[in-house]
């Protein structure tokens, strides 16, 4: 086994801290790699704390994990040591089942594994995710990172630039179209910078005024505050798309308003409550709500790549692991433009 160290929630009501843990050996289809930089998600917090399923503890967090190539199994083709590479929501899933032979392994129909509060394949152990000091990972779930991009900034790609690149790119948001982004934070000011990059006319649609002048710097065209009535009644049946990423309680027959005739909201944000959305709010205009979660494995490597080519990351705050407790207060509260990175080196 290998000797890891990380950071853990040894159950639902007590703070992350250091914690000693084992990792497998590197098999035949393996690849390790230390871990340098690791995003945090607004659904680490979800998980830590038991608010969506029951967890695994204890318990290391993080899926928007990058490092470098520490040692490869005698089978692995892809990678080499020294290279940089990354691994974002799964490390493993059935892949003979139908939605994984067509490169949907995150919809995987025996249930893909999670990189952390989940069980390995074999049912051996539980996985442990990036707030750790590295990782192993079958070479299939490992991602190639491009050494153009800032690496640290790279992180929250694997996640939060995935979870709404993958849905843009299925319902080919694009040049023609106008895109309402609900919610600046992690997720949406990714969902700004593809849709931007992709040709859409792009609106952030927002509580806080104070966001207007971030929103236009990330390449948003339009800005509308929802809690001004005037300019939300202005706005009705103005978009095609809506990316919704509020992982708060939020009134969807609203926001469903807005949406043209055939609209889609593509919701991403994960609320505690269930939508309460009425029939009347779709009818009249044949809408659609559709989720997504995040892409599959050879989607996020053309997100990776299509990042590469446009200088495209995530803004980023770096901290130390010893203040992720006071990051995540601090995330409740929206206080983070727009993701925290964990530098690994300080833990």
């Amino acid at each position: 086994m290998i000797q890891a160290k990380g950071w853990a929630a040894q159950d639902p009501k007590t703070d992350l801290a250091p914690w000693d843990f084992e990792r497998r050996e590197v098999g035949p289809h393996d690849v390790q790699f230390d871990i340098l930089y690791c995003g945090v998600c607004h659904s680490d917090l979800h998980q830590i704390k038991n608010d969506w399923f029951e967890g695994i503890f204890p318990m290391v967090p993080g899926h928007e994990i990058v490092g470098r190539v520490v040692k490869v199994g005698d089978h692995v083709t892809k990678f080499k040591v020294g290279d940089l590479a990354g691994t974002g929501c799964m490390v493993d899933s059935c892949q003979v089942c139908e939605n994984c032979k067509e490169g949907l392994e995150q919809y995987c129909l025996e249930g893909n594994t999670q990189t952390y509060n989940s069980m390995e394949r074999d049912g051996s152990r539980p996985t442990y995710g990036g707030y750790s000091n590295t990782i192993v990972v079958r070479e299939e779930f490992v991602l190639h990172i491009s050494d153009k991009l800032d690496l640290a900034a790279t992180a929250p790609l694997l996640c939060a630039g995935i979870t709404t690149y993958s849905p843009l790119r299925h319902w080919k948001v694009g040049k023609g179209h106008k895109l309402a982004v609900l919610g600046l934070g992690g997720l949406g000011h990714m969902g700004v910078k593809f849709g931007v990059a992709f040709g859409a006319e792009v609106t952030v649609l927002s509580t806080s005024p104070s966001k207007e002048e971030d929103a236009k710097k990330l390449g948003a065209h339009h800005f509308l505050v929802t809690k001004d009535p005037e300019q939300m009644k202005a706005a009705q049946g103005s978009f095609d798309f809506i990316l919704d990423t509020v992982s708060a309680e939020h009134d969807m027959n609203a926001y469903l308003g807005l949406l043209k005739t055939n609209g889609v909201m593509m919701c991403v944000g994960v609320p505690s409550k269930p939508y309460a959305i009425h029939p009347f709010s779709l009818i009249g205009g044949r809408k659609s709500v559709a989720g997504s979660g995040i892409g599959g494995i050879k989607e996020t490597q053309e997100m990776l790549d299509f990042c590469a080519e446009h200088n495209i990351v995530s803004d980023i705050e770096l901290i130390d692991i010893k203040d992720i407790t006071a990051s995540y207060e601090r995330m409740e509260k929206g206080d983070v433009r727009y993701r925290f990175v964990i530098d690994m080196a300080t833990l």
